[in-house]
């Protein structure tokens, strides 16, 4: 069937009989997309239990979309074939940035060591230092 194991876009509900919890996560999970998904249930901790084991971009809960859509600071997005990354919230901005590392080289002490001291003892000597500045409240 097309809705089975197809991503479907439109004003449509596919229903599968299943006969256990470990079953209906087989069924939801056995596609190549995963966009949204919808658990209904009356069980909050059956809720919590089974949306950590669909593998969805959005999970809701007796719910179809419109929450999940709606809120602007969560993250959005498929996972699988359905997509890369999340739009909305931080993980949205976070597509968009590259982290890096900026060091600059603050005193004196550098980290090479002088001629012909070995690593080990520089590094040794440097510790001890940082050491002795802690105690000095020295920043």
């Amino acid at each position: 069937m097309e809705l089975c194991r197809n991503e479907t876009f439109g004003p449509v509900v596919a229903l599968y009989p299943f006969s256990t919890e470990d079953e209906a996560v087989e069924l939801a999970n056995d596609t190549v997309y995963g966009l949204n998904a919808s658990i209904w249930t009356s069980s909050p901790a059956r809720a919590r239990r089974l949306t950590a084991r669909v593998n969805a971009g959005t999970v809701n809960i007796n719910e179809g979309y419109a929450s999940a859509y709606a809120s602007y600071d969560a993250p959005m997005g498929g996972v699988k074939a359905s997509g890369l990354g999340r739009r909305h919230g931080v993980e949205g901005l976070l597509r968009y940035t590259e982290a890096r590392t900026v060091a600059p080289q603050a005193g004196r002490l550098g980290f090479e060591p002088p001629a012909g001291v070995p690593y080990e003892k520089w590094a040794d000597i440097l510790a001890g230092a940082l050491k002795v500045m802690r105690k000095l409240r020295i920043k």
